[in-house]
């Protein structure tokens, strides 16, 4: 029963909502890379998640940046609306 606890707890804590995309994106604009305390004001921008948290998304996002700038993924190709 414990471990269900666990793995109930570790994944309410990786899971995002589109909410809680927005509030961190929102959060890594306003506090830069040079602001004092950045990723708990982050973290507490965000709500529900920890200092570590929102470290491992940025971290992921970095690298998803980097993935798609060096051509490794083609960009999507969109459709002429128009």
């Amino acid at each position: 029963m414990a471990s269900n606890s666990i793995i109930t707890s570790r994944s309410s804590t990786s899971s995002w909502t589109a909410k809680q995309d927005k509030q961190f994106e929102m959060a890594l604009a306003k506090f830069e890379k040079d602001t004092p305390d950045r990723w708990h004001n982050v973290a507490r921008a965000v709500g529900g998640k920890s200092v570590e948290e929102v470290k491992r998304r940025y971290e992921l996002l970095v690298r998803d940046v980097n993935d798609i700038e060096s051509g490794r993924y083609p960009l999507p190709r969109y459709r002429n609306t128009n």
